[in-house]
């Protein structure tokens, strides 16, 4: 049976993440993150959350988890395997094994899975990039733009940008999908910057420093991608008008 688009993209997206966590868990931790402070015990359950996203998606790219079915079963068993056998290999890199970190990639393989029992694909890969964003702009003791100015701006670009095209995909799902309309416009920028605010706030709350620049690279993130869609539409409606108006003629 041939492939969908979206399970051939899901299946790429899990070759490429799947060897890139498994590489990035098995060589010494970088002195960089040991002075950044990350939070071992979130990234592992944001790396799992993530892992169980693209895992179920590649099997099962139009389903929503079922528990009664033997599919989500032979995910989650995959998955826990994997994070034991994960685990197992720490020593050998110099790293140690840690009981704490099995639990946590458990704990989000089964957040993942838990979170796709109610959400179907497009709002599923909001809700994890969602997370991905606010997680990985929390993880950190150490303000990152102080350690990683340039991956830092590429960061808050990037992901907001990623962020808002899959909000404006979510958004064809619904009769508010021409985006000509003004109402369009507000609607695509409301939930980024929702996000944006949510996140820079906790991080207020968590005592750092509100991040202009954060917020100034994140707005252009949002900005650009909506533009992408917003600009190319509003001309060629535009021009389909003055075709329209020069036929009348």
């Amino acid at each position: 049976m041939a492939l969908s688009r979206r399970q051939k993209l899901t299946i790429i997206s899990l070759l490429f993440y799947w060897p890139s966590i498994f590489i990035l868990s098995h060589i010494p931790i970088p002195q960089l993150v040991r002075q950044a402070g990350l939070s071992d015990k979130a990234l592992h359950f944001l790396v799992y959350m993530i892992l169980a996203f693209l895992l179920w998606f590649a099997v099962s790219p139009y389903r929503k988890v079922n528990w009664r079915r033997a599919a989500v079963w032979w995910a989650l068993g995959v998955l826990v395997l994997y994070g034991v056998f994960d685990e197992a290999l720490q020593h050998y890199v110099g790293r140690s094994c840690d009981v704490w970190d099995l639990l946590m990639d458990v704990a989000g393989a089964l957040t993942g899975l838990l979170l796709l029992s109610f959400f179907t694909f497009w709002s599923a890969a909001l809700a994890v990039m969602a997370a991905t964003i606010f997680g990985l702009a929390n993880l950190a003791r150490k303000n990152p733009a102080d350690l990683l100015p340039v991956t830092n701006a590429l960061f808050y670009v990037f992901a907001y940008a990623f962020f808002t095209l899959l909000w404006i995909r979510y958004l064809r799902l619904f009769p508010l999908s021409k985006p000509k309309k003004l109402k369009w416009l507000v609607t695509a920028l409301a939930l980024p910057t929702a996000l944006l605010v949510v996140v820079k706030l906790f991080s207020k709350i968590l005592g750092r420093d509100f991040g202009a620049q954060d917020m100034f690279l994140s707005a252009i993130g949002v900005a650009a991608a909506v533009a992408v869609i917003y600009i190319p539409s509003f001309f060629a409606t535009s021009t389909k008008h003055d075709l329209t108006h020069s036929d009348q003629g």
